[in-house]
């Protein structure tokens, strides 16, 4: 990857939406270069899709808390057993497993305080292999979607 690479990758995470002829401006290339260079880091892998940044809250989605897990065990079969059932609850909006304790990060959103209750009493402590949930409300926002550092 050459730093007309990173441009581009700089310039689609400011605008997933920029057209290839002003991309292709923006870094200083024709368009069929352009065309070839994103195609290449798409089939690669390192540009993953593309997608609309939302507003939970316009959405009805008040409700932000940060979920630490700790596993009784931590074998393979209860830790890709947990992931699978994580995997499925739509509410966990990422997911992060950890080293040391808690073994898990979750952040969850929902519309408020009592689906998130009803979220983490019906699904996440029935959770095989769950020993304990600690969980914490997001208060704000500081840096959200930051675009990675190029």
């Amino acid at each position: 990857m050459d730093a007309i690479d990173k441009k581009i990758l700089a310039e689609l995470q400011k605008d997933g939406r920029l057209s290839l002829t002003d991309l292709s401006e923006k870094v200083g290339l024709s368009l069929s270069p352009c065309h070839r260079r994103v195609k290449t880091l798409e089939e690669s892998g390192v540009i993953q899709g593309y997608r609309a940044e939302l507003d939970a809250s316009q959405l009805g989605l008040n409700f932000s808390a940060i979920v630490f897990v700790t596993m009784k065990e931590g074998d393979k079969k209860s830790v890709l057993g947990f992931e699978d059932a994580i995997s499925e609850i739509p509410e966990i909006i990422q997911a992060q497993r950890l080293f040391g304790n808690p073994d898990y990060m979750l952040h969850v959103v929902t519309r408020d305080l009592s689906s998130f209750q009803k979220l983490y009493d019906e699904h996440l402590s029935a959770i095989m292999g769950v020993q304990r949930l600690t969980s914490t409300i997001v208060m704000k926002n500081v840096v959200l979607n930051r675009p990675l550092p190029l």
